[in-house]
């Protein structure tokens, strides 16, 4: 009986632990996701060079040197002219709402001084806001763009040296000209700190009250689920704020993150996505039945979040299929609308999109926790 080892204690021990796991099914479900998403995600959605970005073409005059121009920049991969034929005030509107990653300017005279042999040029403007996603793309201009058009001439190139003094690119990187990579991650910590805190903090705290207790006490007040929801969710709006001034004072003093845009303009498109973030915590808190499973569900939602927003990698360098899935997050929404602000200095009709998202987010995320909530008091 007093052996070291015995091996029906030990099947009897191995059992019961089966079939605890067995019982708290998130727990075992988190074991089986986290490491099958982090496979897809890792091995499928995330690349460093992305290509397809969306252009926008602004040519008065499209000749037939304009079109070999275009075309060969498309068969390089890396663009993809959703906007053929924009004017300069459409162009200037697309790369601010960051619906396009380049403007293509060629001047209305660029057939004719290539015909009379001149030095024609042409203007690139790059939204450098996230500088790893225009280095492949700009890397590529120069070469690509003069061979086209001394292949349309009739001439091949000989040299690069006679390619370059064929035409004239010029390359504006726009928002970040230097490609200062804190300009870019800065901004976006501010969104990706407030959803770890926030989520988290909220999503335990109703699981503190079952895990306590207390929840017979907190169901028999007088209160409505509304009412229950707004006491516990309003309190992290505080403890939010507090954080958002700390992280803006930082990205100033700290790393010169420039802040061109309008301060309510971005302190109201913060407040809806805390909103949205408490919501969901609490959503989550409806589900969960230990603070050990809030956390777990919200590192859940975390991960994904944090690898399909465009905040660690590019956004339009991940495929189609992981686009759509990271339009249901509500840091992708977010990143766009803080860094259209701050770097580009955008008004309301810039972040329109984004900050109507993020309102639906906090829509749906209430409706849901408080009919999840009126479910759970039965």
């Amino acid at each position: 009986m007093n052996r070291l080892l015995s091996f029906r204690r030990l099947a009897a021990m191995l059992t019961k632990e089966v079939i605890q796991m067995r019982r708290d099914r998130v727990t075992f479900a988190m074991m089986l996701g986290i490491p099958l998403l982090q496979l897809v995600l890792f091995g499928f959605a995330i690349n460093s060079d992305p290509k397809g970005l969306p252009a926008a073409l602004v040519a008065p005059t499209q000749d037939r040197y304009t079109r070999a121009i275009v075309s060969a920049l498309e068969l390089t991969g890396y663009y993809r002219f959703t906007h053929p034929a924009a004017s300069a005030a459409e162009a200037e509107q697309l790369i601010t709402r960051g619906d396009v990653s380049f403007v293509v300017t060629v001047p209305s005279d660029f057939g004719r001084r290539v015909e009379r042999g001149d030095r024609p040029e042409i203007l690139i403007e790059a939204d450098a806001t996230d500088p790893s996603v225009a280095s492949g793309a700009i890397s590529t201009l120069g070469t690509v763009a003069a061979d086209a058009l001394l292949r349309e001439r009739g001439t091949e190139p000989e040299a690069a040296a006679a390619a370059a003094a064929q035409l004239q690119v010029t390359v504006h990187k726009r928002y970040n000209p230097e490609g200062i990579t804190q300009y870019n991650i800065v901004p976006g910590l501010l969104g990706v700190i407030l959803q770890m805190t926030m989520v988290m903090m909220t999503s335990m705290a109703l699981t503190r009250e079952i895990e306590r207790g207390t929840m017979e006490n907190l169901l028999s007040m007088p209160a409505t689920p509304v009412e229950i929801m707004l006491g516990k969710v309003l309190p992290y709006l505080g403890v939010g704020a507090v954080q958002v001034v700390v992280v803006l004072v930082a990205a100033k003093l700290i790393f010169g993150v420039p802040f061109v845009g309008a301060l309510p303009l971005l302190l109201a498109g913060v407040f809806v996505f805390v909103a949205a973030l408490v919501i969901l915590g609490y959503l989550i808190s409806t589900a969960a039945r230990t603070q050990m499973q809030a956390m777990q569900l919200t590192f859940f939602f975390f991960l994904p979040s944090l690898l399909l927003s465009g905040f660690m990698f590019p956004y339009r360098g991940m495929p189609g299929w992981a686009q759509v899935l990271g339009e249901v997050f509500p840091l992708t929404h977010f990143l766009r609308l803080i860094r259209a602000v701050m770097l580009k200095g955008a008004d309301y009709a810039g972040i329109a999109q984004p900050m109507a998202a993020l309102v639906l987010f906090v829509v749906a995320f209430a409706t849901l926790a408080l009919l999840r909530f009126r479910r759970t008091l039965d």
